[in-house]
């Protein structure tokens, strides 16, 4: 079948092609009756201008973009980042904006996207997640004056938007749950060391173990995924004086960890309680269930989209400070055996 072109739109509707692109750009030229008969017209022989059609007439995209530079089997499995997207997705259909997903190698790959998505008027803006330390990121888009909103923060996010969540308060409340449970060798199993929400979360960890004398408490790296949150805790478990209580900075590795103490004949959350960060709906299908930090996260991607289309719009947005995950207490914590 014959791909439809603007000149049968044209050859249709009894207008130039001229009339056409006025028409679909939203641009002045044609009365908003010949408007309306040309959209009708486009959308029942399906054609669609081409993104190349759209940079030379100028028209907007109505795409934002999301690059993510995580391994793409790790994406499938988190149920982090397919609950921002399902909010961010909430909020773009109900203005009739699409979502263009592209998994990256690098961050120098990311900042190439960008410029290829910006040249090509492939998006109108885009969402950045995962923020580092001097992020690179920050200073390409503001020299490509391309609308953007930060997922993440406080700070480090240039003349950026962002919309952010405290981690640290999060993180407080985790390890006094647990202290006041009567825990004092504490855990916690990290993401990937760069990021700077889990740079947050270890300087909050390092602060909160400090004030309540836990002399025992140590952080240990990961990358998010069960195979290294397994093989982290496995060593966790397997030393000598082995933590009580590990907090966990998702519920991929909390999972794996829970498995790995009831393979090396600990029960949970009798030698062993687990706290999960974020919750999902794993958390509340093994057993026992995950004490998590839960969230709204569909909530968190719906108010990073809205802001995003506001900056498009041409808007002043800044930043904005999300709800702070607060803890559910389920099966998997406890008091430590034998107090």
């Amino acid at each position: 079948m014959k791909r439809p072109t603007i000149a049968d739109v044209a050859r249709r509707a009894g207008v130039s092609k001229g009339a056409v692109s006025y028409a679909l750009n939203g641009q002045r030229g044609v009365s908003e009756a010949t408007r309306q008969r040309i959209i009708a017209i486009a959308e029942e022989i399906g054609f669609r201008p081409s993104s190349a059609a759209r940079a030379l007439s100028g028209a907007t995209a109505r795409a934002v973009g999301l690059a993510l530079c995580r391994p793409a089997r790790i994406l499938g499995l988190e149920p982090f980042f397919m609950e921002l997207i399902s909010g961010v997705e909430a909020e773009l259909s109900a203005r009739s904006y699409a979502l263009t997903l592209q998994v990256v190698a690098d961050q120098a790959a990311e900042i190439a996207v960008y410029r290829r998505w910006w040249a090509e008027r492939r998006v109108d803006g885009v969402l950045v997640c995962d923020l580092r330390l001097d992020d690179g990121r920050v200073p390409a888009l503001e020299e490509l004056r391309l609308p953007a909103v930060v997922i993440g923060g406080p700070g480090h996010t240039g003349d950026l938007a962002s919309v952010w969540s405290d981690e640290s308060a999060a993180l407080v409340e985790a390890v006094e749950y647990l202290v006041a449970l009567g825990h004092r060798r504490i855990a916690r199993v990290g993401g990937l060391p760069d990021l700077l929400h889990t740079r947050i979360r270890a300087e909050a960890f390092e602060r909160v173990c400090r004030r309540l004398d836990l002399v025992d408490a140590v952080t240990a790296s990961a990358d998010y995924s069960g195979e290294e949150g397994a093989r982290v805790t496995r060593r966790l478990l397997s030393s000598a004086n082995r933590p009580t209580a590990v907090i966990y900075d998702n519920d991929v590795m909390a999972i794996a960890g829970l498995s790995v103490a009831q393979e090396m004949g600990l029960t949970v959350p009798g030698d062993l309680s687990i706290v999960a960060w974020d919750d999902s709906p794993l958390c509340q299908l093994v057993h026992p269930p995950l004490t998590a930090l839960s969230r709204d996260i569909p909530a968190y991607g719906s108010h990073a989209a809205r802001r995003l289309l506001a900056a498009i719009a041409g808007e002043t947005v800044t930043a904005f400070q999300d709800e702070t995950a607060h803890l559910t207490p389920r099966g998997s914590t406890a008091p430590p055996r034998g107090r």
